[in-house]
C-alpha cells in the first residue's frame, strides 16, 4: 500500500510541475494581464498530490502498526480527495472552452496593441501559428495556421493531459481505498481471533 501511495504520490506532483513550469506554457501566459484560470487545474494536482503525501503517511503507519484508526482514517482521507479531484476534473473539463477563450482573448489583445511584441513572437514561435481570425499576417505562410486556432490545440492537449493524469490517480487512490479496508478488516479479524 505504501508503494501505491509513493507512486501515486510522484505521478502527481511530476506532472503537476511539469505543466506549471513547461517552457512553452509559461512562454505563452507569462504577460501582464494573462488569464490565470489554466493554471489553476495544474495547481489543484500539486496540491492534491502534496496532500496526498501527508495522506500516504497515515496508511504506511497504519499498515505497519496494524491500527485499524489509521487506516480509517487513511480511507477517509483518500475519499474526500477523490470527490475533490472529481470536483475539480468535471470543473476543468466544464469551463476548458473558457480557459481557451480567455487565452485567445488575451492573445488577440495583445496582438492588437503591438503586433512585434516579444509575446507575440513568443506565441508565434512555440505554436507556428501566426495573427487572428479576423487580421491574418500579411507575410503568412499557406501551411501556417492563425494563432486563435493554435492556441485551441494546444491548450486542448495540454488540459487533457490533466484529466487523463486526474482519472488515472482517481483509478489508483480507488485501490488504495479497497485494499485499506481490506486490511482494515484483516486487522480487526485478527484481533478477535486473538
Amino acid at each position: 500500500m505504501c508503494e501505491i501511495s509513493s507512486v501515486r504520490i510522484q505521478l502527481l506532483i511530476l506532472v503537476g510541475l511539469w505543466l506549471r513550469f513547461d517552457p512553452e506554457t509559461v512562454s505563452l501566459l507569462n504577460g501582464e494581464k494573462a488569464p490565470d484560470t489554466y493554471f489553476i487545474g495544474v495547481y489543484i494536482l500539486i496540491g492534491a498530490g502534496s496532500l496526498v503525501m501527508l495522506v500516504g503517511f497515515f496508511g504506511c503507519c497504519g499498515a505497519v502498526r496494524e491500527s485499524q484508526c489509521l487506516l480509517g482514517s487513511f480511507f477517509a482521507c483518500l475519499l474526500i480527495i477523490f470527490g475533490a479531484e472529481v470536483a475539480a476534473g468535471v470543473f476543468g473539463f466544464l469551463n476548458k472552452d473558457k480557459i481557451i477563450e480567455d487565452v485567445q482573448n488575451f492573445y488577440a489583445t495583445t496582438y492588437n496593441e503591438n503586433t512585434n511584441s516579444t509575446l507575440i513572437i513568443s506565441y508565434q514561435k512555440v505554436l507556428n501559428c501566426c495573427g487572428t481570425l479576423a487580421n491574418n499576417c500579411s507575410d503568412q505562410e499557406l501551411d501556417v495556421k492563425d494563432c486563435e486556432t493554435g492556441i485551441k490545440d494546444f491548450f486542448n492537449t495540454k488540459l487533457y493531459i490533466i484529466g487523463y493524469v486526474g482519472i488515472g490517480i482517481a483509478g489508483i487512490m480507488i485501490i488504495g481505498m479497497i485494499f485499506s479496508m481490506v486490511l482494515c478488516c484483516a486487522v480487526r479479524n485478527s484481533r478477535e481471533v486473538i
